[in-house]
């Protein structure tokens, strides 16, 4: 079954044309300019305008906020599983590792939430699931504080360069580097 693929902007058309996705979803700071790879359908590619902060954000800084994980949630389950699904912040270490999460358990709600995020610390060790995505996406997927208390067991991940993408699988199948 495929899984996540999750990647940071500047690897995503070689994800997108290695792993054969074909809907993408985006989280970058309003305005930030990026082309959509050719073979991610127009019509399945979810932009989210947020910063990679977890307060509430000041001046032009956009936090990650309910609206943006609803949009997450609806777009996993309409996701066909057919071919993985693309996730992608800029560096791919943070909000898209979160999305990630979201969209696991939103497309299979009946994962157990610690073993989703081991498979997401096995897959990368420098993955830091943005910590304001997780709570909301607890909170709207009704996972009862069990999402949250899985990223906060596996802590923040190793110092990263932005150019690690990986596989998240959604079943308990190991996980995957997707260089």
């Amino acid at each position: 079954m495929p899984g996540i693929i999750v990647s940071p902007l500047s690897r995503i058309a070689e994800m997108a044309v290695r792993h054969g996705c074909t809907e993408m979803i985006s989280l970058v700071a309003k305005g930030q300019d990026f082309h959509r790879p050719g073979v991610i359908a127009k019509a399945r590619h979810l932009t989210l305008g947020m910063n990679d902060i977890t307060f509430a954000g000041t001046g032009d800084l956009i936090a990650p906020q309910e609206d943006h994980v609803r949009q997450i949630v609806a777009f996993a389950r309409e996701w066909d599983r057919a071919r993985p699904l693309l996730v992608h912040c800029w560096m791919g270490v943070s909000r898209s590792p979160a999305a990630a999460l979201i969209a696991a358990l939103a497309a299979e709600p009946d994962q157990d939430d610690a073993e989703l995020v081991q498979r997401l610390r096995r897959a990368s060790p420098y993955a830091t699931p943005n910590s304001r995505l997780v709570e909301i996406g607890d909170g709207v997927l009704a996972r009862n504080g069990r999402l949250i208390a899985a990223v906060r067991a596996i802590g923040r991940g190793a110092d990263a360069d932005g150019n690690a993408p990986f596989l998240l699988p959604l079943a308990s199948e190991g996980a995957a580097v997707a260089d």
